[in-house]
């Protein structure tokens, strides 16, 4: 572990240059750019303001905000998107730099260090764009927003250690990939973001017990629309199983990266 530690800071410049290099090709042509950061989610915002929060605004329990349910939406989005992004991007990163990989010699987790340090920055203008949304709606961030970092923290952990797990298999077998979008689909559908955990019905709510993300991304629908702090006991099992995962998926790279290229 201390061996790979040090070549990954060894290479920490071609990191950040890599992470860079991807952000400026994101908005390359745009004459916008990163302005889109704040229109995109500031024309969502307004198509829930307008259609939806009319219509789930009353379920929303103790707030009185007509944007509430557009506010509480945004948040649990904005977890989830950092959560998909960096898990289906580390599950194909290996097979979309496979060239790279067989022509230049580097350490092969820079790779999935570049797309997740690229989905971490882009997931930190969102927040910045969100906020702004927010003033729109006369909500002003609050002290409890400084929690965002754990959730940032827990998220970026989880979806590393299972990214880079399934990534490593996807080598070997693409139908991972494949399986993985239908499974990040009803995921989705199963985390209390487009609705709340009190909604769901009696006989399914044992599935928001075995599922990490639901207080994960609790923190953020708390801390945006509530401001309050979340409950830490819910969280000590979600952090431990990022945690695990994460370590896990270290030592399963180190054994399975030297097959790796021949694989591809």
């Amino acid at each position: 572990m201390k061996a790979l530690l040090l070549s990954i800071w060894r290479y920490r410049h071609f990191i950040v240059s890599s992470i860079k290099a991807e952000f400026r090709g994101r908005f390359a042509r745009s004459k916008l750019g990163a302005l889109w950061m704040i229109l995109n989610p500031l024309a969502q915002a307004t198509i829930f303001a307008l259609v939806l929060s009319e219509v789930m605004g009353a379920r929303l329990p103790n707030v009185d905000n007509k944007a509430a349910y557009a506010i509480y939406l945004m948040a649990g989005t904005a977890a989830w998107g950092l959560f998909s992004e960096i898990m289906n991007r580390c599950t194909t990163v290996f097979i979309d730099y496979a060239n790279t990989l067989k022509k230049i010699a580097f350490p092969r987790l820079c790779l999935p260090l570049i797309v997740g340090g690229s989905a971490l920055l882009n997931h930190l203008l969102l927040l910045v764009a969100i906020a702004v949304v927010f003033l729109f709606f006369g909500h002003y961030p609050n002290a409890a927003w400084l929690v965002l970092p754990l959730g940032i923290a827990m998220i970026v952990m989880f979806a590393f250690g299972l990214g880079i797990l399934l990534g490593l298999m996807n080598v070997f077998s693409r139908d991972i990939g494949q399986v993985l979008a239908i499974v990040l689909q009803l995921w989705f559908w199963f985390t209390p973001i487009v609705y709340t955990a009190d909604t769901l019905p009696k006989q399914y709510s044992h599935v928001l017990a075995l599922n990490p993300m639901a207080p994960i991304v609790k923190i953020y629908q708390g801390a945006m629309l509530y401001g309050k702090l979340p409950d830490w006991h819910s969280l000590i099992t979600p952090f431990l199983l990022a945690a695990g995962l994460f370590l896990f998926s270290f030592w399963i790279f180190r054994r399975a990266s030297a097959d790796l290229v021949d694989a591809l």
